[in-house]
């Protein structure tokens, strides 16, 4: 079996001491490539670091996160647009809105991400989607969008049913880690209603790791417990799921 795992912030601290053994057990667990969004102007370094000492496996995103948009915004966006020039990313992101820690620059974080989508429109690349109780604000920046052609992800999707239908009926995958072990996330409804058509998977490393991992530190090579999980609700081979999401991935990333 193959996998990508569509999302992982390798680079972060918690990796610092056995940042090669996580890659060493991923790729080991057929994990073939990691793709890595962005967070802000100051993690764009160890982000392009990560991605030069693992080539062919690390794939960098580029994109302002909505829980970075603050008063400078404007300025980090200008910089962070400006590296587009300088290397090949794979997508816009993160990005999207975030309301469940501060709401303080809502205002900021709408017009950053119309931006955002608008720049990956131009640049032909996906967007990967970070909504924490936002779904509403979310997906009334997108509806300003109707007729382009822009597709992506809603990274670790924790919405309804209507949230996930009218995603995927706007082009876009969602994005199934860890949460989908948790036992009353709903989850599993969710997954079972959309199909494997529409999903890929993802850790969000070093965060949200999957049963009986949770509350610990999560790492790639764990994408095999949500591949399992999935398999399990579609009723289908291990090998049968992984060959859907893995297909998923690599059409909507161009990899």
């Amino acid at each position: 079996m193959q996998f990508i795992d569509t999302h992982t912030h390798l680079y972060l601290p918690e990796f610092d001491t056995d940042r090669d053994e996580v890659v060493n057990r991923a790729v080991g667990n057929g994990i073939s490539k990691m793709l890595l969004p962005n967070i802000d102007i100051q993690s764009v370094d160890q982000m392009l670091s990560a991605v030069t000492r693992y080539p062919g496996i690390c794939y960098p995103m580029i994109g302002l996160h909505p829980t970075s948009v603050k008063e400078d915004y404007l300025s980090q966006l200008d910089k962070l647009e400006k590296l587009v020039t300088k290397h090949k990313f794979v997508a816009i992101g993160e990005i999207g809105i975030d309301l469940y820690w501060d709401k303080t620059f809502l205002k900021e974080q709408l017009i950053s991400f119309r931006r955002q989508i608008a720049f990956a429109l131009e640049n032909g690349l996906p967007v990967v989607i970070h909504s924490r109780q936002a779904f509403p604000e979310v997906f009334s920046v997108l509806d300003k969008f109707k007729g382009k052609i822009l597709n992506g992800v809603f990274h670790a999707f924790t919405g309804t049913l209507k949230d996930a239908e009218r995603a995927i009926n706007m082009g876009f995958k969602l994005g199934i880690g860890g949460i989908l072990t948790f036992k009353n996330s709903g989850l599993d409804k969710i997954v079972r209603e959309t199909g494997p058509d529409n999903l890929i998977l993802e850790t969000d490393s070093p965060y949200l790791a999957p049963v009986p991992y949770r509350g610990k530190r999560n790492e790639s090579s764990y994408l095999c417990i949500i591949n399992k999980k999935l398999a399990d609700i579609f009723e289908i081979s291990e090998e049968e799921i992984a060959s859907e999401v893995y297909s998923n991935s690599v059409s909507l990333f161009n990899l």
